[in-house]
């Protein structure tokens, strides 16, 4: 048995970790933690989240000694800030943990990167080169090797299952940049409440037009560029996104649907769909949808998804399933 520690457990993500954690068979859970001046610390899980009573009922404690809680478990998911995690991964890797971060801080390699979208100067090259990004399904013999796992984020992952199976195949024209409208739940915004995230305060507006940190994430991973505009929708969980390409010359739509089913044919976690993807069909599942419609020379894929799950914490834990070699849905269905 793997024993598996949660850093930021209390949060939605956290909570949604410590679950699959105790329905997997081959993993323990050894330990909950919250910052060390968290208002969570000393509480117990259950009582934080109550859908785990009866099922998680161990107290979050307080991180006072990463070295400590580090030497004490084999697996530690961080399901912490960007910031936070860029300090305590390189902490737990130093002891041999195996790290899946599920935070921003090791998946884009680039000098300014992290200077300019996420206001700090990264200060380990050495494990921001050697992390493997989490995109399970496209990512899937690095994640088997490497001891850090940059688990993708959500729009990125939601936009980059989409569109990545007609980069590879050749069959965009890319002058004309894929544009990706998605739109995500509240619950993506995090637990903390603000104004801006009050369920009450939230109609459905764009934000981070042109600047928002996932947009060079995807571009980094997807390899062309992409124009992305994302929305906070008056909805719990999920995100829809909406993308709309370019066609190279003479592609046709069995082209289209022979390089979906190629890209897809053995991966249990995307669903390809007849119909267009909806959010009810994806929240608390593990599964991307997918679903398009060509005409002429333009394709629309559309792409749903749980943000809480495969654009978190259940794509965190099929990167463990594969890097371990287990059945990727493990403690997932």
């Amino acid at each position: 048995m793997l024993k598996t520690t949660i850093i930021g457990a209390s949060g939605y993500t956290g909570a949604e970790l410590a679950y699959m954690v105790q329905k997997h068979p081959q993993l323990t859970l050894s330990g909950l933690y919250v910052s060390a001046n968290s208002l969570d610390a000393g509480k117990p899980m259950a009582e934080l989240h109550g859908k785990l009573s009866g099922i998680v009922d161990m107290q979050v404690q307080p991180l006072m000694d990463p070295v400590s809680v580090a030497s004490q478990c084999d697996v530690v998911f961080l399901a912490t800030a960007h910031e936070v995690s860029h300090d305590l991964a390189p902490i737990f890797l130093a002891q041999n943990c195996q790290v899946f971060d599920l935070s921003g801080a090791f998946r884009v390699k680039g000098d300014d990167f992290y200077q300019n979208y996420y206001g700090f100067k990264h200060q380990h090259p050495k494990w921001l080169e050697n992390a493997v990004y989490g995109l399970a399904e496209w990512n899937c013999e690095a994640i088997k090797q490497s001891q850090l796992i940059a688990v993708a984020g959500c729009y990125p992952t939601a936009s980059q299952l989409a569109i990545k199976p007609l980069v590879e195949a050749g069959l965009l024209d890319t002058t004309q940049w894929p544009v990706i409208n998605a739109t995500s739940g509240v619950t993506g915004a995090g637990r903390k409440a603000t104004l801006t995230n009050s369920f009450c305060e939230v109609s459905l507006q764009p934000y981070g037009v042109f600047t928002h940190r996932h947009q060079p994430e995807i571009v980094a991973h997807l390899g062309c560029d992409v124009i992305f505009t994302p929305h906070l929708g008056n909805f719990k969980r999920g995100i829809l996104a909406t993308v709309t390409m370019k066609l190279a010359s003479g592609v046709s739509e069995q082209q289209v649907s022979h390089a979906f089913e190629k890209a897809y044919a053995n991966k249990p976690a995307v669903r390809l769909k007849s119909t267009l993807p909806s959010i009810k069909d994806v929240e608390f599942t593990p599964f991307c949808d997918l679903g398009w419609r060509v005409q002429g020379e333009h394709i629309i894929v559309v792409s749903a998804i749980d943000n809480l799950l495969k654009g978190a914490s259940s794509q965190a834990m099929q990167c463990l399933n594969i890097h371990y070699g287990f059945s990727e849905l493990t403690a997932l269905v």
